[in-house]
């Protein structure tokens, strides 16, 4: 099925076809042409083109307007104002557009793919091997899952990869402990869930915590025990997987409960680039890019300076030969471009880490593994904030665990959907109940621009009045009522027909589903579509108080009313599913 061309295309294409006819010399102008609340559209491009021509911007708007191509797609165009442009569109236009997208069998709904993709790899959904998730590992991993499917959807080949904490100086504790005490990680039965990998994980970090802390020589035992684990020695390396195991045990079990699809293949953890970090260093101090200060190797930047003035370096390897963050994030660079030969590097990761990555960023510029056709962005989130507006904490002052919090939304939302069931079962209300729950989570964090801080606040988020996505999946599901009581009545559209003014709000608001998935994808802006969902819900709310449906004044209008139905919830559907979130039939 071929792309749909959109009513503001339509418009665009006849209007700068009028504008070159009124003005050849001026090539191929804008029209710059947006909704409007005075009309369907508006254009405002010919104000700047007057300006450029040294023409009456007004008598340039009359010629336009004497040039356009009226009748199937625009009704009524006027001159406003200083020389804006105001454009109605036929009803005829609206239906039709919509047929064609309500007719694309693969369910595109007539969006667009992209004509020259490229190759995008997305780093998301970061936790650390041995380590609880908690509520600030949400924002990644919702944010990135969204970002994924909208840049899929638009026909970008993605590449997914979860940089795991898993390696680094905690593990020569842990191993040693482990050594120690060998049956720490035993697993009675064949199944083990992903709470009680957590618990086991968590007791023997708490022990060997304790006892690193407490006994001077289990601290030099386990500081030898890095060395061997530096140095790749097998038996190490094999307590060091028994760790990596049993921590995506419990990973795999919080992915499933949010609902997201995360692939084993896809988690390259620090460790995956081992190999490459000698030569990481070797290749940057050659070039010059680095230069060893105090033993030392660094880049310095002019711009970057610390708290004293003076300028803060990116340490790529310690004067012990050890080596940070900076050399594994510079490998990981180097792979993902020369390997995996990428054109965008996204990185989905907190904000307070901005310093570190612009400085990564540039260093990687002046190596020449950034360029103008391979580009590295920070898609960096805010904070998850608690009802008072601070940091998330629990009574205690401890930080939330992920699983707890998810637990608690779904709670909330079974409650909320068992007072409002009729005919469901306890299974129906339970499964519902998490659907709607987590659903909750994601909007909320989606709904919010990724570089601000929200509030999480659970009575919102399952609210079933306001900007939530539990509004938008009863919407969705009031639809499916309606189809399912029309009988013998089936969707079909109408050309012929006059629509009523919330019919005509409820199908251009529709047909521009697919300029807000590209430009959400183009910005990785989540938000907007969350924006334009909502926005959709809400017109259809209007439009099933104003216009009934199943009671219509003719058998074509039931029909058309029907097929308005179902092509919002179809765009529901879809729009929701690109957010991670799903839709259920019934609620």
């Amino acid at each position: 099925m071929a792309s749909v061309t959109s009513l503001s295309d339509s418009v665009h294409q006849r209007l700068a076809a009028a504008l070159s006819a009124a003005l050849p010399q001026a090539g191929s102008a804008d029209p710059l042409l947006r909704r409007s609340d005075r009309a369907d559209f508006q254009a405002n491009g010919i104000l700047a083109l007057a300006k450029k021509e040294k023409a009456n911007p007004r008598e340039l708007a009359t010629q336009v307007v004497s040039r356009v191509e009226s009748g199937d797609v625009i009704k009524d165009i006027e001159v406003s104002g200083p020389g804006f442009l105001n454009i109605t569109i036929t009803d005829r236009a609206i239906t039709r557009t919509l047929a064609a997208r309500y007719a694309d069998d693969t369910g595109r709904l007539g969006v667009p793919q992209a004509e020259q993709p490229g190759t995008t790899v997305i780093d998301y959904a970061q936790p650390n091997v041995a380590k609880e998730m908690h509520v600030g590992h949400l924002r990644s991993a919702v944010i990135g899952d969204s970002v994924t499917q909208l840049l899929e959807f638009t026909g970008e080949s993605v590449v997914r990869r979860h940089h795991i904490g898993d390696w680094g100086t905690q593990f020569g504790m842990l191993i040693q402990y482990l050594e120690e005490h060998p049956h720490e990680l035993d697993h009675e039965a064949d199944e083990v869930s992903g709470e009680e990998a957590m618990s086991n994980l968590g007791r023997l970090y708490k022990a060997a915590r304790g006892l690193f802390d407490a006994d001077e020589e289990f601290k030099t035992r386990a500081r030898r025990r890095v060395v061997d684990l530096q140095a790749g020695d097998p038996k190490t390396l094999a307590m060091w997987q028994k760790f990596v195991d049993e921590s995506k045990i419990y990973f795999f079990s919080v992915f499933e409960k949010l609902d997201m699809e995360i692939r084993d293949e896809d988690i390259v953890g620090e460790s995956g680039y081992n190999d490459m970090l000698a030569e990481t260093c070797r290749l940057l101090e050659e070039s010059g890019v680095a230069v060893r200060s105090e033993g030392a190797l660094c880049v310095f930047f002019d711009d970057i300076k610390g708290p004293d003035g003076k300028p803060v370096p990116l340490i790529v390897q310690k004067s012990d030969g050890g080596y940070g963050y900076a050399a594994t994030d510079l490998s990981a660079i180097r792979d993902r471009v020369f390997n995996i030969k990428a054109n965008t590097l996204l990185y989905v990761v907190d904000a307070r880490q901005s310093l570190h990555f612009k400085m990564v960023f540039e260093t990687a510029r002046r190596a020449g593994w950034l360029n103008e056709d391979v580009h590295a962005v920070q898609l960096a989130f805010g904070t998850v904030l608690g009802k008072d507006g601070k940091p998330f904490k629990t009574r205690e002052g401890e930080t939330v665990r992920l699983v707890d919090l998810l637990d608690e939304a779904i709670d909330r939302a079974s409650a909320v959907v068992r007072e409002k069931a009729q005919d469901l079962s306890e299974e129906e209300i339970a499964e519902r109940g998490t659907q709607v729950g987590i659903g909750a989570v994601k909007y909320a964090d989606l709904s919010t621009s990724a570089n601000r801080d929200y509030k999480f606040d659970l009575d919102q988020m399952v609210s079933l009045n306001g900007d939530t996505s539990v509004y938008l999946q009863y919407a969705y599901a009031r639809i499916q009522s309606i189809l399912r009581k029309a009988g013998e009545a089936r969707p079909v559209a109408h050309p012929e027909l006059e629509l009523h003014e919330a019919e005509r709000a409820l199908g251009l608001h529709a047909d521009s589903f697919a300029a807000t998935v590209a430009e959400a994808a183009a910005e990785y802006a989540p938000h907007k579509m969350t924006a334009y969902l909502y926005q959709l819900a809400s017109l259809y709310t209007t439009f099933y108080d104003k216009c009934p449906v199943l009671k219509a004044e003719s058998p074509e209008q039931i029909e058309n009313r029907l097929f308005l139905c179902d092509i919002t919830a179809r765009t529901l559907h879809q729009g929701m599913s690109l957010l991670g979130i799903r839709t259920p039939e019934r609620l």
